[in-house]
């Protein structure tokens, strides 16, 4: 995860793609309404089961992107975050058997 990471960063210096905190959040939830968008499509608007559409994968790409620039820009490990969170999901499942808030 981290060599990803290092990849993203470097691929933004590069291009010279240096954005506030502010504008990367709304990118991130503009790209997730972008997968939300394909999988109304995905799905005939909920009448039929997901079937992947032609941009599903590039727009998930597009969220990831968004996210590894916020955690880039913030100092998180990724790798160190979902280990956390695994943690965190482990103890609720077993204490409520769903990993879903308290």
């Amino acid at each position: 995860m981290k060599e990803i990471q290092e990849k993203i960063k470097k691929f933004c210096k590069d291009k010279n793609l240096d954005s506030t905190l502010e504008i990367k959040v709304l990118d991130l939830v503009s790209e997730v309404g972008e997968v939300s968008k394909e999988i109304i499509k995905g799905t005939n608007y909920g009448k039929k089961d997901f079937k992947i559409t032609e941009n599903t994968e590039s727009e998930i790409g597009d969220v990831l992107f968004s996210l590894i620039t916020i955690a880039n820009q913030l100092d998180v490990d990724l790798e160190i975050a979902l280990e956390k969170v695994l943690e965190k999901y482990q103890k609720r499942f077993e204490i409520k058997k769903e990993i879903g808030s308290f």
